[in-house]
């Protein structure tokens, strides 16, 4: 995200600000910064007394602003930061628009504990606390003074989750940001088994790195080994089956994700297929099928084109069709509709079949 590396820039220079709301629904930038403010911007000899640390179910905004309004002991600034803000019964009640902000002035110097207080305190901050509230899954009313102030005069930060197709590139990045390689197949294996949680991809990829020296890759087989994987029995795996139509190796990866649907759960197997077929149909549309054009409008990296296209071979639009009906229809019976009482495992041995003949 931008304006994530503007914040670290800017505080890896000393540019710091009076108060940072960091908030959204991923939690991985909001700790990276927050992270790296403890960490850094005092000295250790400074924090024992220039540092606090609150927490939202514990503290309310009168003991925030308390905190923030004091002065810091032999040290330039002092830092005071406020977790699992959420909690903070205060700010889930922010609302308000106009009518509150024109109240603002005459409510500056009254200490209410409720969001008044705050944004009293966001007109007239003290320059030497930096207060940094980390409100994570979750954003602040739109309509309030404190979010209107946030916006106008401090550093306010609103993440979102990454699309899934976002995950692999961002994999990438992390990898060579930390002087690293890796392949797409590595990428696309752990973006598949760990999800779009970047703190949970991020603190598995850094157990990657223990076994490598600085510039060596993470290969997909050490995805496998490391984080629990079967090289044979994953959804990478079993796409390659598909868009083959290899009826043997489909069926096989199958069973195995029916005997083992806690970790090959039948959501997310449908959600997968989904995604993949959807990728087929527009490859079939696209109106530039050179590997890097495919590439770009797939929004895959050129390593996969290949597999798109051979699948586009053995899948024509009028296959793809029923197809898409096919995992409707298996989406509704997972969740019982139209369902006899098959489990989902067997369910989803049916719809393999359906969708190889």
């Amino acid at each position: 995200m931008k304006e994530v590396t503007q914040i670290l820039t800017d505080l890896k220079r000393k540019i710091f600000k009076p108060v940072y709301f960091l908030s959204g629904e991923e939690a991985y930038y909001i700790d990276m910064i927050s992270d790296y403010i403890e960490k850094n911007v005092l000295d250790e000899s400074e924090q024992e007394f220039n540092q606090t640390i609150l927490y939202g179910k514990e503290a309310d905004m009168n003991a925030i602003i308390s905190a923030a309004k004091r002065f810091p002991m032999m040290s330039e600034y002092q830092v005071v930061v406020v977790k699992e803000a959420q909690n903070l019964k205060e700010l889930g009640k922010s609302s308000g628009g106009d009518d509150e902000e024109e109240e603002l002035e005459t409510k500056s110097k009254k200490s209410s504990g409720s969001t008044n207080a705050l944004a009293a305190y966001l007109q007239q901050p003290q320059p030497s606390t930096i207060l940094v509230f980390c409100y994570k899954y979750k954003t602040l009313d739109k309509r309030s003074a404190v979010y209107k102030s946030l916006q106008k005069n401090h550093v306010f930060l609103e993440t979102k989750k990454m699309y899934d197709n976002q995950i692999p590139e961002w994999i990438t990045n992390f990898v060579q940001e930390r002087k690293f390689k890796i392949g797409p197949k590595a990428s696309f294996l752990l973006a598949e088994f760990l999800g779009n949680d970047l703190s949970k991809i991020s603190n598995e990829v850094e157990k990657l790195f223990i076994n490598l020296k600085e510039g060596e890759e993470v290969t997909a087989d050490a995805v496998q080994d490391n984080i629990g994987i079967s090289k044979e029995f994953n959804v990478f795996e079993l796409q390659d089956a598909l868009a083959k139509k290899d009826i043997l190796k489909a069926n096989r990866i199958i069973n195995y994700f029916s005997a083992n649907e806690k970790e090959h759960p039948a959501v997310m197997t449908l959600s997968t297929l989904y995604g993949y077929f959807s990728k087929i149909l527009i490859y079939h549309f696209a109106p530039d099928k050179s590997k890097f054009a495919v590439a770009q409008t797939l929004g895959v990296n050129p390593f996969f084109v290949d597999g798109y296209a051979k699948a586009a071979q053995n899948y024509g639009t009028g296959k793809l069709k029923a197809i898409f009906s096919y995992l409707k229809e298996y989406d509704l019976k997972t969740k019982g509709v139209d369902n006899s009482g098959v489990n989902n495992g067997e369910l989803m041995k049916e719809l393999i079949f359906k969708i190889l003949h």
